[in-house]
């Protein structure tokens, strides 16, 4: 690929021409760069807003942000729908997530009051024990302007210590810490890392982590070359010991963009080396436990030939949840003295109706869950000895389900259930009674004006005849007579799943103003299997954005609505599904939302988490992956001229998921491009990143930004802008 400057359209060169004294800001000046690409040529007229540190091009973005929240904070029902948003959060006396128990019944989790910010550590001695504060992130590191988040926490084996990260401002640029039971705080801190997975070891005073390369989200580096290292309590971790690495072990090629993980397990007292990226497959290494942790000779288990997303370990066996020659997956398992998937049996069939979406390991034998076109969820129990698994008869009909176990070695699991318009309730069930025992964390909350709130599941034909999963959630007292305000949402990547769950901070409170809310489950997701992620997928993409505009026009010809009253939204990898749908068919929607959103993908190879997602999109270093990529780039398929959709588009400065230049360019270019009198609004957050890590009140305010804007743009009388 070769690049040089063609053209450079600017009044004053190399700058980007902002100004304060307008209310609304000047347009981005074209640079054009030209790229070639297998001989094709490729113009990019905003590549230099690709540079966050010029302070041109962050005025250009702090002024445009300035100007939509100007905009957003004139539409007359959003003060109203906020303090409704906030009253629904302050209904709930709590929120708890991310919940561990150890084998001695310790519990940890997180906790967010009805009048907090962010979540706190908590721990307490059965589920009925006294709650005790251990860690509280408001008093972490004090600074103006910044928000500390735990975003995931992990128990010892003794519950005696707590592994936990926390990031600022939604960067997940997290430090490891470690707590104590009674609240004291380990003197170490560990820098550059991201989820990364700490197993604790046998002694309860050591663990291994995975640490990154940077902790700058902007650092094309950050993700490249991830080590898993060995550390010791009290001890210096500029000194900790590299254990599994494509350094340690050149011999597994480990690629640059892999992120490897270890994960020690004790009944077989063996450590497990999973490698990871985007790609649902994994590979597996296993190795003996030794105790000086010096670099290990592995044995493989799983190559991603194998086709395997998941495995789980207990006293006898190895068990690996594969596709491979069954698209809606199916368990199989091998002794622990020869875990080759090669010497693996098959215990669970692949299902002729819904996929397996998970499994668990008890005492007792193995759970899993199967969930049909996504959003009917069963559960099933395949009990030690037994020749066929049985079906569970659950407590209500639920759309989703999750399991929480403490580990083999007990019969204690929960499971928590939710539906569209089913709060999320969690049970502990008894296989010896076959009894579900409802067992919540927190008080129930009613929700009466939501009583009215119904949901169904249909099918509709795609453009292609295939047919897809639709999910429609509105008030049934509406009529269909064409004239309803519609918000439609799809994601279409990494075989993600939209399964219901029940949103009173979001889709509830959309409904409740008497608009249709609507979920395409267009390919590139899994709720059909991994046949349906495959088939929107790199070459197939296009598929994802067809889906969604198939949805539409079914809305429009059986009167749920009409095109002047239909809004998109979706996030992340979802910003190529609403980006191309609106440059394939602007004629179709009145408003779109794209949050934090890929837009450039012939490009997004070049950004700090772009290597990573290459088995996803593909590489530009591929002619046909290269087809692909730009096929689904909305940035390079707006055209001048065309009259757009109203459209907000989000950033955030400290993304390390989506970088902020993606929106930034796809922003000029849709506000230079479009002939419309709708308005494109391009806000970045510089306080947050991707959304993870969020406070409450940032939560709440995006929310009424996206319910607002659709319902403003598709003509909901109440949310017209104050100000003619």
């Amino acid at each position: 690929m070769n690049t040089k400057f063609t053209l450079a359209i600017a009044s004053l060169l190399g700058s980007v021409v902002y100004n304060f004294g307008q209310t609304k800001p000047q347009p981005a000046l074209e640079k054009i760069v030209v790229d070639e690409y297998f001989g094709e040529k490729i113009e990019d007229p905003y590549r230099y807003l690709e540079d966050l540190k010029d302070p041109n091009v962050v005025n250009w973005m702090k002024s445009n942000s300035t100007y939509a929240r100007e905009k957003l904070n004139e539409i007359s029902e959003r003060k109203n729908l906020v303090k409704k948003l906030q009253e629904l959060d302050a209904r709930k006396e709590s929120t708890i997530t991310e919940l561990q128990i150890t084998e001695n019944n310790n519990y940890f989790y997180l906790k967010r009051n009805a009048n907090e910010e962010n979540s706190k550590l908590y721990h307490r001695v059965g589920y009925k024990g006294a709650e005790k504060l251990l860690f509280d992130p408001e008093t972490y590191k004090k600074s103006a302007g910044v928000n500390y988040n735990i975003s995931s926490l992990m128990p010892n084996e003794k519950g005696d210590k707590v592994a936990l990260e926390i990031s600022p401002s939604g960067s997940e640029s997290a430090e490891l810490l470690i707590v104590s039971s009674d609240g004291k705080l380990y003197p170490e801190v560990f820098d550059r890392c991201w989820y990364s997975s700490p197993s604790w070891l046998p002694d309860g005073n050591s663990f291994t982590y995975t640490r990154l390369n940077s902790s700058n989200v902007t650092d094309p580096n950050r993700l490249l070359n991830s080590k898993v290292y060995y550390h010791k309590l009290e001890t210096d971790p500029n000194k900790d010991i590299e254990f599994f690495s494509n350094i340690t072990n050149p011999e597994l090629n480990i690629g640059a963009e892999e992120f490897p993980v270890n994960v020690y397990h004790k009944n077989s007292n063996k450590n497990y080396g999973l490698v990871l990226t985007v790609d649902n497959r994994i590979k597996l290494y296993t190795t003996d436990f030794k105790d000086n942790y010096a670099p290990a000779k592995w044995k493989m288990l799983v190559d991603k030939n194998d086709e395997v997303t998941n495995y789980l370990v207990d006293k006898e066996f190895i068990y690996y949840l594969t596709f491979k020659n069954a698209s809606n997956f199916k368990i199989l398992k091998s002794l622990i003295s020869s875990p080759e998937i090669k010497n693996a049996i098959t215990i669970v069939e692949e299902p002729q109706n819904g996929s397996i979406t998970n499994f668990t390991l008890t005492k007792d034998g193995l759970y899993y869950s199967l969930t049909e076109n996504g959003v009917q969820a069963k559960v099933y129990f395949l009990g030690k000895g037994k020749p066929k698994p049985i079906e569970l008869k659950l407590p209500f009909q639920a759309g989703s389900v999750s399991f929480l176990t403490i580990n083999e070695n007990k019969s204690d699991i929960w499971m928590t259930f939710s539906g569209w318009t089913s709060p999320m309730k969690r049970y502990l069930y008894n296989p010896t009674t076959n009894k579900f025992t409802f067992q919540p964390l927190t008080k129930q909350i009613e929700y009466p004006e939501f009583k009215n709130i119904i949901s169904k599941e249909i099918t509709i034909a795609s453009h292609d005849g295939v047919k897809v999963p639709v999910s429609i959630i509105y008030d049934k007292n509406i009529k269909l007579n064409g004239n309803n305000p519609v918000l439609m949402m799809g994601y279409g990547a990494y075989g993600v799943s939209m399964e219901p769950r029940f949103s009173p901070g979001f889709i509830l409170p959309y409904c409740a103003y008497g608009g249709i809310y609507v979920i395409t489950h267009v390919r590139g997701g899994g709720e059909l299997g991994e046949a349906w992620h495959k088939a929107g997928f790199k070459t197939t993409k296009p598929n994802t954005w067809k889906d969604l505009i198939a949805t539409a026009e079914f809305l429009i010809k059986e009167k749920y609505t009409s095109p002047k009253k239909i809004a998109i939204w979706s996030a992340s990898a979802g910003g190529i599904l609403i980006g191309r749908a609106i440059t394939e068919r602007p004629d179709l929607f009145a408003a779109a939302i794209p949050e934090v959103g890929a837009f450039n993908t012939i490009r997004s190879e070049t950004s700090p988490n772009g290597p990573a997602n290459i088995p996803e999109f593909g590489t530009v270093k591929d002619p046909v992956e290269f087809k692909a990529l730009l096929e689904m780039d909305s940035y390079h398929h707006i055209k001048k001229g065309t009259s757009y959709p109203a459209t907000l588009i989000t950033a955030g400065m400290n993304d390390p998921r989506v970088i902020a230049w993606e929106p930034a360019k796809f922003a000029a270019s849709l506000q230079n491009a479009n002939a419309s009198g709708n308005p494109i609004l391009f806000f970045t957050d510089f306080e947050a990143g991707h959304g993870m890590g969020d406070s409450a009140t940032k939560i709440i305010e995006k929310s009424s930004d996206v319910i607002s804007f659709a319902y403003a743009h598709t003509g909901h009388p109440k949310f017209q802008s104050s100000k003619k």
